[in-house]
């Protein structure tokens, strides 16, 4: 043991005493760049910057970021169309969850496309509601990762 004899006939134990501490929640925004090798290597990317108030499909303003992203993204790539994808945790009902995701999706074109230039012919929407989960709904962590738009390559 470091700096420590033991005398004969003893045994030495030490002992490291690790605290975790909780780190902090931070929201990283996804690069076009990642973005761009996500969608070659498997078709779609699931982002999670794209805010909305509960129940709402207006886009917050903490989504801007996510936006700027894809915007250059579709600059990136003429030949790129996305079919961009709501999705929604498992509270209530499908249909409302359907036609909620559907606006959030639907909200999120009309930004790209507004603010961002790019070309509507790219860009279709699509409200998925809970019927893709990529984890379970029992918890809210598990909620929270099910809360997402994907953007699907065609």
């Amino acid at each position: 043991m470091d700096g420590y004899t033991i005398p004969p006939g003893r045994v030495g134990v030490r002992i490291d005493i690790v605290e975790p501490k909780a780190m902090a929640a931070r929201m990283v925004t996804v690069k076009s760049e990642a973005m761009s090798t996500e969608i070659r290597k498997n078709g779609s990317v699931s982002l999670y910057g794209i805010l909305f108030d509960t129940n709402k499909a207006d886009l917050k303003p903490d989504s801007a970021a996510a936006l700027v992203e894809i915007g250059k993204l579709m600059a990136g790539d003429s030949t790129l169309k996305l079919l961009v994808v709501g999705h929604t945790d498992a509270v209530g009902a499908f249909e409302p969850n359907r036609e909620l995701s559907q606006r959030r999706a639907t909200a999120v074109v009309s930004a790209l496309v507004a603010q961002y230039g790019v070309p509507a012919a790219r860009l279709s929407s699509f409200g998925a509601s809970f019927a893709a989960p990529v984890a379970s709904n029992a918890d809210e962590a598990g909620r929270s990762k099910n809360r997402r738009v994907e953007l699907v390559a065609y």
